[in-house]
């Protein structure tokens, strides 16, 4: 460590260059036949025992794994959140969720039944201008179907309905 930042980084380059290099060899030895060192070799192991991951690529030895920028390629990267699981997502959800309770609030009522009578007005008035434009343009007024008529009876009509109703 008391070598210096630019001396620690250099040899680290050399060993990874030597390790670059015993590579290719043991790939010429497996092409001429020979036993595959890369599989059954040793692994690089971290300083708990560990397989290293990703040990494919550029290493840091000893002192090298202190430098400042290689610290934070070693932390270890912060768990992600828990994701909640279906229930915990189902749990919070009821009745005023999917809106069912929103009556129940006193705030939207008033606020519907003032647009209802604004809009009830409005369509009433339209109503009544149609009614003065028809009758300006000399048509009929609409049938009143609410008026009761005194329709003539005959003397069949009222006897089946004594039949039917008189019963």
């Amino acid at each position: 460590a008391g070598l210096g930042e630019f001396r620690i980084r250099d040899l680290n380059d050399e060993i990874n260059k030597l390790l670059r290099e015993k590579g290719h060899w043991e790939y010429r030895i497996k092409e001429l036949g020979g036993p595959d060192y890369a599989r059954i070799g040793p692994k690089m192991l971290d300083h708990e025992g560990k397989e290293v991951p990703g040990n494919r690529g550029y290493k840091y030895f000893g002192a090298a794994k202190d430098l400042p920028g290689v610290r934070e390629l070693f932390g270890k990267e912060p768990l992600p959140p828990p994701r909640k699981t279906r229930a915990e997502l189902m749990k919070d959800i009821d009745a005023e969720y999917y809106g069912y309770m929103d009556e129940d609030d006193g705030i939207l009522e008033p606020l519907e039944q003032e647009y209802e009578k604004k809009v009830l007005a409005e369509a009433v008035e339209k109503w009544k201008m149609e009614r003065e434009a028809r009758l300006a343009r000399g048509e009929e007024e609409e049938e009143n179907i609410y008026a009761v008529h005194e329709e003539e009876s005959d003397e069949e009509g009222s006897k089946e309905r004594e039949g039917e109703y008189g019963q």
